[in-house]
């Protein structure tokens, strides 16, 4: 059987990222082993000399050492992420971490030095097994027992068989080890001995307790582990004080143990001093403060613990400065007081850090004696020096004085509030009168005597809302000073220090105390966890689990960070943290916490994955909710009696581990004193009978999986419906609650589960029956009697296909109903069913096909019905962006990812099964056209006829499960036909851009290659350009061709798309919009080049492409250019090979074009000034670069015509582009190099063209080298202007330096030197054209200065004309914006990133010599494409956008999927595979 893969991609930096909204991650239990595949995203910033470090072992036998990290190298590849698989085989908490040469900025010299990236962690949870079976941790009933009230051991073993009657599976035991003193069971005595008053025969005692519970009760153990104090009495503490925090080992608690003892001796003298000692209201609090101020501040004179000895050390000054050997120090002059007492401080201070003995700060008197030489100069009379020092030190102690006033008003506070809480308040303990045995104040340190010396170690305790990472005995803290502690006098607090080495008794010591109770236990609830030193939790909990793998870890954490409970969980690998129901102060609250523990919402919707795979989700701390806890106030107390039993079953329904301690089901009447309580447990009493109907049903959802809850309240109602996802199993509960006396006679309506069968399984209410009543002997409980009710009627309604619920009549505050449901159309079978054989059913699917499938926008829709169909609308959610399944998938991955039932469309799912009869019947209504569709068809009926059975509230996720199967399969199947071998392990980045190529390329009725039959044609984006003459243009197919058809093996497609272009060759130029060749436009002089270059590139790139040469293509139009209607005789009338029409390309731009649109005027063109209809393209013979264009027409890609008449800019081109355009000039280079290398193989018949009038010959060869030797002449800026003279340089022009000019001799001279992203083009197709240092730093400037997140910018933002807010709605006064006139004036496109990045690659590598210098320049293109690989994951189009606004701002006028974005980000694919071959071949 295949294991389970748990996928967790990495982040850049290698930060995990889990599916969902958090970051923890908890692995589920390895009862089989499975695979953790970390996903890196292979050329990232952490892949240089990458290597993932990993603390899980390389096999079972291998120890497990939480400093022994392994490595996993990270493989660099640039089209496929790297997979690191670790084998998960035993539970634990685990880290990881990289390493890397990290990446520096472009041009900067490589890192050397690697950076080691943070630590993070994850947790893998515990196997238990009961009776055979495995025991998930949400199927977990918890009993805590106090075990000193259970009485004689002889006696344990019926009371452990009530309990598992109860229907508990394991017993918490708080300690069991020899008690203390105080009696209290978490100050103990001796950590290695067990209770010798219960346990006689010591571990063999505990031996028989743990087996006989497993073996006979079937119930698993649990005891409480306590590192963070001992029993004050311990014996061995006398041995080694050192273990403790003294003043010999914290010095800094010296002024806190006078404190201490002041208090003690102000505590007895309370009546010598005329005070009392039995308070009888805050007056008398009030005296006895005042006895505090003045005996106990007043006279310990604390702040000398906090200030300078100012006597002292203006003696110790005073004798420096008359020595001759102090010198003068350097100061700055004309210092203030203030500022001279800082720079002293600076110079001089010494201890200033932290508290010890009294004066231990003090200022180094030959360094101050310096300074003050060289302030009051050296001959200065000693008097002086005295003063001046006096004034020094006072300004110093100014801070420290008043930190001593904070803090001694912060003693007093907490003073006041902590003695009137014991000895005053209502719900304090009120401890009556003082004396020896209670004293004034707490005790913050235990006396022991070692070696006839006493020695004060700091007692235990608490602090409120402390931060759980500060040791609060440390020189960090002042809280043992401050009276910040609730200390607790019976356990001394234990001193660990940063390692063994610290204190080495107190660490094996505590080692074998936690080892002995993992090897007898199998599980640990680490008591006051949030005070344990984390890395002492993570050395005790490591030998823990080194004696018991599968070791299950629960503790409380009250750090009030959920930040802060996270790094505990993660570092100690706590596999649940307990939470408490009795600590909901309303009903609301409850509902609260049983919907945060219950599980997630009925009807989740999850990622469906069709194999082994699954993404690691993040996921909430895991809960052990207690009903009650033994710190926990009862329901008597808190509410009534009678709560205790809808209390009890409200937790048992949640999806977590569940627990009580024992006295709850008993009905205690009060939270037990386990320090001073003696007397022992009884049962019988309360609501055990139906505590265990409750624990068998949560223990039977658990083991099942019902994860899924749906919790209601209403008023003194709680309800909660549990179910299992695959078996369509539940529980529902109605809980009618009674937390006051008080409660409301309240009915509740009847209630509805639809699609849903129920049972009454029991009805129950806890009635009170007479008053508590006392015993010395034992504990007892509220009398009470669980009283049977009439049960709810159940009816099914099977015409509404609905369980209806009604409640008795009688079903009081107490009550409780439990019901059990099944969903029929939900089972197991079900949810197998749905995802099953969608791969077959679309096997035979072409990408034609699949473009129906999964994409059609609402003009395509409508284009091809015939108007009768569009694109599917969801109420309050508005129209899908595809007909296809791609309009529903791209919301519905956000849904997936938040689970987010509340979603519109998962609304309208509910409501109807509209959305079902859609997907079909649009599929139906194309069937005739595209007949593949059939066994699609089918198969979705299937499944949809499986789902319209489940209850409306289960639709959206079985919904999703069919769209996910459909979808993902419809996925595969295109990549499989687009990628072939080159890119076969592809990661989803590239994958989602080649699945543009199948967006893109669909049939139309409304337009088409040709004019004469409907065949698939490429969009230039969509919607904007989706059907009729609009769809199919020049420059954007010759744009997008090599990445959209070339590139993903659509050669035959490619095919058709450059022989109806040639077909409709005319005045040497391809059509801008084609029209499908019925009335296609002639104005854009650069389409041709982009032509001829995916001509080129399609011979180079395809198998046998040279054959595409010798094809003969009809013409559209005659050869004198006359126009001519398609249908008319004279077109198509005769052939030329391709041949032929590149060699006509060539020929009429050496002769000149010069010619007048057809069809100008307002006509064709309503926006145009009549100037602009005129076209003239011609060579300069002197340079051989191509000139055409005038100031009225805009015939390269930036062709924006102002359309304003308010700001009169009609008629207006944005951007003229008249002249040389470098683009143009470099694929003339680039088309002239390959005729000449198909010459030299005898594949061109031609050499040579003529000038106008035939006038003269040029060969091939002769224009090649015109146009290389004035190119860079003609083109470039250079950096220095002392090397103008080698370059046609007008200074004047000149904004940027070290750059390409973006034309030559243009209308206006100053936009030939405007920096715009073109000058990357010709990069690409002709580098040969570069100088190479040139180029580098001319991609430099353009990295900095033009590339956005997304796209480039059209212009360099310092140029005057630079606006990149691209509106063409906006109708202003504003000449350079108005009507979009500044389209190509700022916006960002994001095609120009894709030949940009193709030009980085080439100039980039040509300077690295090494394989790791070449990987860098890899690494910096991954890191140029993360905002678009976000953008299209997270885009409902599933493209890239045509362009954005400033800094990738989204322009809502532009397409938001288009053609060539997507298509020269392939290319840049395409270049690196090229490059790197041999390293491609082996990803």
């Amino acid at each position: 059987m295949p294991r389970d893969i748990y996928i967790l991609p990495l982040s850049d930096v290698g930060a995990p990222i889990p599916a969902g909204s958090g970051t923890f991650i908890s692995l589920p239990s390895p009862y089989d082993p499975y695979i953790l595949r970390f996903q890196v995203s292979s050329i990232s910033s952490i892949s240089r000399d990458g290597v993932l470090w990993c603390n899980v072992p390389p096999s079972s036998d291998v120890a497990f050492d939480r400093e022994k990290f392994y490595p996993h190298e990270i493989c660099p590849g640039f089209h496929a992420a790297c997979h690191i698989d670790i084998e998960i085989s035993t539970p634990g908490a685990y880290a990881f971490y990289l390493t890397y040469l990290p990446m520096n900025a472009f041009l900067a010299p490589l890192s050397l030095s690697k950076s080691v990236s943070a630590r993070y962690h994850f947790t893998v949870a515990p196997r238990f097994s009961l009776n055979g079976a495995r025991l998930p941790l949400d199927a977990l009933n918890i009993q805590s027992v106090i075990s000193k009230w259970m009485g004689p051991f002889e006696t344990w073993d019926e009371k452990l068989a009530i309990i598992k009657g109860k229907g508990y599976n394991m017993i918490h035991f708080t300690p069991l080890q020899h008690r203390g003193d105080s009696n209290s069971p978490y100050s103990i005595y001796d950590q290695l001995e067990f209770d010798p008053e219960i346990f006689k025969n010591g571990i063999e005692d505990i031996d028989k307790l743990v087996s006989s519970m497993k073996d006979k009760h079937h119930l698993l153990s649990m005891t409480d582990v306590v590192w963070n104090h001992t029993a004050s009495n311990s014996a061995w503490l006398r041995e080694h004080p050192e273990a403790g925090y003294s003043i010999k080992t914290a010095p800094h608690l010296q002024a806190a143990y006078e404190l201490d003892d002041a208090l003690l001796s102000f505590s007895r003298s309370l009546r010598s001093l005329g005070l009392p000692t039995n308070l009888q209201g805050e007056n008398d609090l009030l005296r006895i403060m005042d006895g505090i101020k003045v005996h106990v501040l007043g006279a310990l004179r604390l702040w000398e613990f906090y200030v300078v000895d100012v006597e002292t050390t203006t003696k110790k000054v005073v004798e420096a400065f008359k020595s001759k050997d102090t010198k003068a120090t350097d100061v700055p002059e004309n210092l203030s007081l203030v500022e001279l007492s800082a720079f002293v401080r600076d110079r001089t201070a010494r201890n200033f850090n932290k508290l010890g003995k009294r004066f231990r700060k003090y200022l180094e008197p030959v360094a101050l004696a310096g300074i003050l030489k060289t302030v009051l100069h050296e001959d200065a009379d000693l008097e002086t020096v005295k003063s001046e020092t006096i004034r020094i030190i006072d300004e110093i102690n100014l801070e420290f004085y008043r930190e001593y006033d904070n803090d001694a008003g912060e003693i007093l506070e907490q003073l006041f509030n902590r003695i009137k809480y014991i000895r005053l308040d209502a719900h304090g303990p009120k401890a009556g009168e003082i004396n020896a045995k209670s004293p004034l104040a707490d005790a913050y340190f235990t006396r022991v005597v070692v070696d006839g010396e006493t020695i004060g170690l700091a007692n235990n305790g608490w602090i409120w809302n402390g931060n759980p990472m500060v040791d609060f005995a440390s020189s960090n803290s002042k809280a043992y000073l401050r009276r910040e502690v609730i200390a607790w006098g019976d356990c001394v607090k234990l001193r660990y220090g940063r390692s063994p080495e610290d204190s080495p008794f107190l660490w094996e010591h505590m080692r074998k105390y936690t080892e002995i109770c993992a090897s007898h236990f199998y599980a640990l609830r680490i008591d006051n966890c949030h005070s344990t030193p984390l890395h002492v939790g993570e050395y005790l909990l490591d030998c823990a689990r080194k004696v018991r793998p599968d070791l299950y870890v629960v503790a409380e954490l009250f750090t009030g960070s959920e930040d802060m409970d996270k790094l505990f969980v993660e570092r100690l690998g706590i596999n649940s943290l307990i939470r408490e129901a009795m600590q909901a102060w309303s009903i609301s609250e409850l509902s609260r916490l049983v919907h945060r523990h219950g599980g997630k919402p009925i009807g989740s919707i999850m990622a469906t994955k069709l194999c082994n795979d699954k993404f690691v989700q993040s996921s909430h701390v895991h809960a052990l909710f207690m009903d009650c806890t033994h710190d926990n106030e009862t329901p008597t107390q808190k509410r009534t009696v009678e709560d205790t039993l809808p209390n009890a079953a409200l937790v048992a329904m949640c999806a977590c581990a569940t627990g009580s301690v024992v006295g709850y089901d008993e009905c205690y009447p009060h939270l037990l004193d386990i320090v001073n309580e003696k007397r022992m447990y009884t049962f019988g009493n309360g609501i055990g009978e139906i505590k265990k109907v409750l624990n068998d049903v949560h223990e039977n959802t658990g083991r099942i999986g019902a994860e899924e809850m749906h919790v209601h309240h209403e008023g003194n109602f709680v309800t909660v419906h549990r179910v299992s996802p695959r078996e369509g199993k539940g529980w529902f509960l109605i809980a009618h609650t009674k937390f006051t006396d008080n409660c409301s006679n309240q009915r509740l309506g009847t209630i509805i589960l639809q699609g849903t069968f129920a049972r009454s399984i029991i009805a129950t209410s806890l009635e009170k029956k007479g008053e508590y009543k006392h015993s010395d002997t034992v504990l007892n409980g509220v009398p009470v009697k669980v009283v049977d009710l009439k049960e709810p009627s159940v009816v099914f309604n099977s015409v509404l296909n609905q369980s209806e619920i009604t409640l008795p009549d009688h079903f009081p505050p107490g009550s409780i109903a439990l019901i059990r449901t099944w969903i029929p159309s939900a089972e197991e079978s079900v949810d197998d069913f749905v995802v099953s054989g969608a791969a077959e059913a679309v096997k035979d699917l072409d990408l034609i096909d699949l473009n129906v499938v999964l994409y059609r926008c609402d003009g395509e829709e409508r284009d091809l019905s015939m108007g009768k169909d569009g694109v599917y609308v969801v109420p309050n959610f508005g129209p899908l962006v595809y007909a296809g399944l791609q309009g529903f998938m791209s919301p519905f991955t956000q849904i997936i990812l938040n689970n987010d039932l509340a979603h519109p469309i998962c609304d309208h799912l509910r409501q109807g099964q509209w959305a079902l009869d859609y997907i079909v019947y649009r599929l139906k209504s194309h069937v005739d056209e595209f007949p593949h569709l059939n066994s699609l068809i089918a198969w979705l009926e299937s499944r949809f006829d499986a789902i319209r059975k489940v209850p409306p509230f289960l639709l959206p996720r079985y919904f999703a499960m069919v769209l996910q199967a459909v979808y993902e399969a419809c996925r595969d199947q295109a990549v499989s036909i687009l990628l072939g071998s080159e890119f076969e392990n592809s990661h989803f980045f590239l994958q989602s851009l080649l699945l543009c190529s199948v967006q893109m390329v669909g049939k139309v009725n409304s337009t088409s290659l040709v004019p004469s039959k409907i065949v698939p044609a490429m969009a230039a984006g969509l919607p904007h350009f989706s059907k009729d003459y609009m769809r199919c243009w020049g420059r954007d197919v010759f744009i997008s061709l090599r990445g959209l058809l070339i590139i993903p093996n659509r050669h035959e497609e490619a095919k058709e798309h450059i022989l109806a272009f040639a077909s409709t060759l005319k005045h040497g130029m391809i059509p801008n919009l084609l029209d499908a060749g019925r009335n296609p436009r002639y104005n854009s002089r650069d389409s041709v080049w982009f032509f001829l270059q995916n001509i080129q590139d399609y011979v180079k790139l395809v198998p046998n492409g040279k054959q595409i040469l010798s094809e003969q293509v009809k013409r559209r139009f005659p050869l004198d250019d006359t126009f001519v209607e398609w249908d008319d005789p004279r077109a198509f009338s005769y052939s030329t090979s391709l041949l032929d029409i590149i060699q006509e390309i060539l020929q009429r731009h050496a002769e000149g074009l010069h010619f007048r649109e057809h069809n100008a005027g307002p006509q064709l063109d309503m926006q145009m000034k009549d100037e602009g209809f005129n076209i003239d393209v011609e060579v300069d013979w002197e340079t051989g670069l191509v000139f055409g264009g005038n100031q009225w027409n805009c015939g390269t890609w930036m062709d924006k015509m102002g359309e304003s008449d308010r700001a009169g800019n009609k008629g207006w081109p944005g951007t003229p582009r008249d002249g040389a355009a470098i683009e143009i000039s470099g694929m003339l280079k680039s088309a002239l190099r390959w005729v000449n290398e198909l010459r030299k193989e005898g594949s061109y018949p031609y050499d040579s063209v003529t000038t106008a009038g035939g006038s003269k010959v040029v060969t091939f060869k002769k224009w090649e080298e015109l146009v290389q030797s004035n190119f860079e002449r003609c083109y470039y800026v250079p950096l220095e202007p002392s090397d103008d003279d080698k370059f046609v340089i007008n200074k004047a022009c000149v904004n940027r330096r070290g750059i390409y000019k973006d034309l030559f001799r243009s209308g206006k001279e100053y936009e030939d030197y405007e920096l715009r992203p073109n000058f990357a083009i010709a990069m690409t197709v002709a580098p040969e054209l570069f100088d190479a240092e040139k180029a580098i730093g001319a991609i430099a400037i353009a990295d900095s200065v033009l590339r956005g997140p997304v796209g480039m910018r059209t212009l360099d933002p310092s140029d005057l004309n630079y606006r990149p807010y691209y509106n063409n709605s906006e109708d202003s006064t504003d000449f350079k914006t108005s009507k979009g006139r500044n389209y190509h004036q700022g916006p960002e496109w994001v095609w120009c990133t894709g030949y940009f990045l193709r030009a980085f690659l080439h100039f980039d590598l040509i300077r690295k010599t090494t394989d790791v210098e070449r990987l860098e320049t890899l690494q910096q293109i991954h890191l140029r494409l993360q905002a678009h690989l976000k953008w299209i994951e997270s885009s409902p189009w599933a493209g890239l956008a045509e362009l954005t606004n400033r800094d990738g701002e989204v322009c809502n006028d532009s397409s938001p999927t288009q053609a060539w974005s997507a298509a020269t980000l392939i290319d840049v694919f395409k270049d690196v595979q090229l490059k790197f071959r041999l390293e491609m071949h082996s990803v």
